[in-house]
């Protein structure tokens, strides 16, 4: 299973946000790009990179620090904030990232996402940002009446990449994963699943890793690398690098 940096960026800077909360959010790193450069230095072989102020505002706003990343780094970065119609994903995959993450889109324009995956195979997932079961979309500040493992359904059969799948109210909170609706996702999909929101711990690692042969395939680790609760080195010695292969890249994808 391969571990996966995040780097949130938020009007510049480098943050994690407690539980989605945009009046809640935590400054770590002054530059988005100093901070992926320590990741990969330290082992990373994919980046999460997230536009805050784009899936806030609905496009991307973070363009040129999304490109400096995926072009001064030899690692895959996907990327995730804003892409809400076919112009903005072309756009960000014109940065050099190796993926991009629909969230909004697969709620409100399953078609639109379908049509993606035809253009671009192998380079789209479906973010599937859950609060109490039901799916958040544009930022996180909306509720839709969608629950995760049913937009996790309704995907699973239109050519997307995999999911990434965040459990809003414990993210940022090092309170350990959802590992029981992972679970479910990745198995009643087949998909690939990236596990996000409240690993803490190599505990919570391992834990993940007894579900890599249901297809959970890679964990994004936020606050817990951020405050030191984990180590990227050890982390990646505790679970190994990912079998998941990347077509588009030749390697690993989470």
């Amino acid at each position: 299973m391969e571990v996966i940096p995040a780097i949130d960026i938020l009007d510049g800077r480098c943050v994690r946000l407690y539980q989605g909360d945009y009046e809640r959010s935590e400054r770590f790193d002054e530059d988005p790009l100093e901070a992926a450069k320590r990741w990969c230095d330290r082992g990373a072989k994919c980046l999460h990179v997230v536009d805050l102020d784009g899936a806030r505002e609905g496009s991307p706003r973070n363009l040129k620090l999304i490109e400096a990343i995926a072009r001064a780094l030899p690692v895959r970065v996907q990327v995730g904030g804003g892409m809400r119609n076919r112009d903005r994903v072309t756009q960000v995959l014109a940065t050099g990232v190796s993926r991009v993450i629909l969230g909004t889109l697969a709620v409100e324009q399953p078609q639109v996402v379908a049509a993606l995956c035809a253009e671009f195979p192998d380079q789209i997932l479906v973010g599937i940002d859950a609060r109490n079961g039901m799916v958040a979309t544009r930022g996180w500040l909306n509720t839709s009446e969608v629950t995760a493992l049913d937009l996790a359904r309704r995907v699973a059969g239109i050519g997307i990449a995999g999911i990434v799948y965040t459990d809003i109210q414990r993210d940022g909170t090092l309170s350990g994963p959802n590992l029981e609706t992972l679970r479910q996702m990745a198995i009643e999909t087949g998909l690939p699943t990236i596990a996000s929101g409240g690993i803490g711990s190599l505990t919570d690692l391992l834990s993940l890793l007894a579900l890599e042969p249901l297809g959970v395939v890679g964990a994004i680790l936020g606050k817990a690398l951020y405050a030191g609760h984990i180590d990227l080195r050890e982390a990646l010695r505790a679970v190994g690098e990912g079998r998941y292969q990347d077509v588009s890249m030749g390697g690993a994808i989470a």
